[in-house]
């Protein structure tokens, strides 16, 4: 026996050290060069704290401890009383802790940063590298601004609150807690999609509130102080109503968690199925006009989860990539094979091409260009979550059975990796959305079009995969074209953003390998010898 317990003929060779420590900003080239493009002065150091948190190895247990411990309901106390809670580990608290103060929620609403929403995005970037499951609170926080500014009482009473950098857990009245967090309630089991089936009913009362009576099939992240719900209203049609948890003044609102929802992955969020009994909202928007008023939340939401989807590639091919510098195979490195080095570069052009794009949106967002957010979030949407479990998957397989196993954290990142492309509108209701932008939106559609020219005569690919592009735009579109249409037009905007920003060997070696006759398909397949080496040389 050895002195670790072990016997003899157990020695520990060939296997990489630990991931962590590390740091998720120094070590990404695509995100610094976006930060200092769009982002001026300070540009990446303004994340730099964040960044070296973020890879650390307690963070990174955080992240496996709230997965390895998920919520849980409890419906009564021991007297029989409703309570309505779920309980979290302390490791979920430290995740959104670190996340609120870091201002990854309403924060940059309220910011006199010029780049404040930039910055945002590229710390929730950072932070669901570590876990995804937390991003969703956050992201609804962030999300619910937009819509709220509907009604100047209601922002103004909840408004300190949702941009609030103080986390503090726990049901309380709104009025009183440091910092509040919001969700969003949209989804019945009998429309899914199809909102306008909504059955969930509200009624106007004498002082101008609402009283709401229904269910809701999935509601994520239900001790949240505050949701935005879709109800019908007589007369008037589907409408948004803000509903607490805690009423103004202390009192509980009747919110009936009935189950917690058991997921392929997000394990650490509770999701939940919510029952209404004459609770308590307040109207948002026009009464009848709750899709187009809660559709502006969608949005940001959508452009959260572009950003997580692209975390999600980033973290698994950077550990992809960290092992295959570390492991030995038939004599030398993983990471000097030709054929493991074919699969690293198209995974670094896959992830430095997703955020490439969600960086651009992001500044949009604070440059105010709205009608490019409108249709260019929503291509991006379908396209970067839709890539996901494609990249994560073989960012697993690169670790063979090592990345099968949970410790390595790689299931984790493949269990999460299809949840954005369903979330907020899965494949088929982006790409018909971006479909009608097309056909209905004259702003949205001339922006996109500006946008794409810029990069117009830099790449003979591009010209001529931008030509075929407007080529199709110009014909009658047929909602069967939608899913092509939508990833057509995210690849040729990534590959305008990467010949504008990115180093020469990666935006050749995109546009060649996502734009020419034959699009990319087989991983590891299409990237020629010279641009793998340059590409990887790049990290």
């Amino acid at each position: 026996m050895t002195q670790d317990g072990g016997v003899a003929t157990h020695q520990v060779t060939n296997q990489p050290p630990p991931y962590r420590p590390t740091d998720l900003l120094r070590t990404d080239r695509g995100l610094l060069a976006g930060l200092r493009h769009y982002g001026g002065r300070p540009g990446p150091e303004a994340l730099a704290g964040l960044g070296r948190l973020t890879g650390d190895p307690e963070t990174e247990q955080w992240a496996e401890q709230a997965n390895t411990y998920p919520p849980v309901l409890r419906t009564h106390d021991r007297y029989g009383r409703r309570l309505d809670e779920v309980d979290f580990h302390p490791a979920w608290h430290s995740l959104m802790r670190t996340s609120v103060e870091n201002g990854l929620h309403g924060a940059p609403w309220v910011s006199a940063d010029p780049h404040a929403h930039l910055r945002r995005a590229a710390g929730f970037f950072l932070m669901s590298q570590v876990e995804a499951g937390h991003g969703c609170p956050i992201s609804m926080t962030y999300a619910i601004w937009p819509a709220l500014q509907h009604d100047a009482v209601l922002a103004g009473v909840f408004g300190p609150g949702l941009t609030s950098t103080t986390y503090q857990p726990g049901l309380d009245d709104p009025l009183a807690k440091p910092g509040l967090l919001a969700g969003m309630g949209m989804t019945e089991k009998q429309g899914g999609s199809d909102v306008r089936a909504n059955a969930t009913r509200a009624v106007e009362q004498p002082d101008g509130s609402y009283r709401l009576t229904g269910h809701k099939w999935f509601c994520s992240a239900p001790m949240c102080d505050l949701f935005l719900v879709l109800a019908q209203i007589d007369g008037a049609g589907l409408s948004c109503l803000c509903v607490p948890r805690v009423l103004p003044g202390g009192q509980r609102n009747v919110f009936v968690l009935q189950r917690l929802k058991d997921k392929l992955g997000n394990r650490s969020n509770a999701s939940a199925e919510v029952e209404f009994d004459d609770t308590v909202g307040w109207l948002v928007g026009e009464s009848g006009q709750g899709l187009r008023t809660i559709l502006e939340m969608v949005t940001m939401t959508r452009l959260d989860c572009v950003i997580g989807s692209a975390a999600g590639q980033r973290a698994a091919y950077a550990r992809a990539r960290h092992h295959a510098e570390h492991r030995s195979v038939h004599g030398s490195l993983l990471i000097d094979q030709p054929v493991m080095r074919a699969v690293l570069a198209d995974l670094a052009l896959e992830t430095e091409a997703a955020t490439a794009v969600w960086l651009r949106l992001a500044h949009a967002v604070d440059s105010g260009e709205q009608a490019l957010v409108r249709i260019a979030v929503a291509a991006a949407k379908f396209w970067v979550c839709k890539r996901s479990p494609l990249v994560v998957g073989e960012a697993l397989e690169c670790l063979g059975g090592n990345g099968y196993v949970e410790e390595s954290g790689m299931p984790r990142l493949f269990r999460e990796s299809p949840l954005n492309s369903i979330w907020e509108g899965s494949g088929n209701v982006i790409a018909l959305d971006v479909l009608r932008a097309l056909g209905r939106d004259e702003a949205a559609t001339e922006a996109l079009r500006a946008e794409l020219a810029v990069s117009r005569g830099t790449h003979d690919a591009y010209d001529r995969a931008l030509t075929e592009l407007d080529q199709q735009l110009a014909t009658g579109l047929e909602p069967t074209d939608a899913r092509r249409v939508s990833g057509q037009l995210a690849v040729v905007l990534q590959a305008s953003l990467l010949l504008r920003s990115a180093p020469g060997p990666i935006s050749d070696a995109f546009c060649a390998t996502r734009l020419g006759p034959q699009p990319f398909g087989v991983v590891g397949s299409g990237v020629p010898r010279t641009a793998v080496d340059a590409v990887l040389a790049l990290r």
